[in-house]
């Protein structure tokens, strides 16, 4: 009875995060920012379960689409190679933007999760 119970427990559990897994987001996506998340956090199983959270929260306040645009801002402004295609990424109010939008939503995430 007691194997059973905690088979129930666990599928539920399972099933729970399943269906909170958001539908526009690929999986290699969700498991970067875990795995990003997680690192910055400590690799602890609660890092996991918090890091898992707060994906899911954040891709329900921002479509991957704007996910993927605030990524790739962030990716160039870390680029040395000192082009002057990157110096847009650095400087323009839009480029800020797309990252002031993601930052807000990950901060919301984080509340809701940490």
């Amino acid at each position: 009875m007691r194997t059973f119970v905690l088979s129930l427990a666990l599928s539920s559990g399972l099933a729970v995060s399943a269906l909170a897994a958001p539908a526009d987001y690929p999986t290699e996506a969700l498991a970067d920012y875990v795995l990003g998340c997680m690192a910055a956090k400590g690799n602890t199983p609660e890092a996991l379960q918090r890091c898992s959270c707060s994906i899911d929260r954040l891709a329900a306040r921002l479509p991957y689409e704007d996910y993927v645009k605030a990524e790739t801002v962030l990716r160039m402004r870390r680029e040395t190679t000192g082009r002057d295609q990157i110096t847009m990424f650095r400087s323009s109010p839009w480029a800020q933007e797309m990252v002031d939008k993601l930052r807000r939503a990950q901060l919301e995430a984080d509340l809701e999760c940490f």
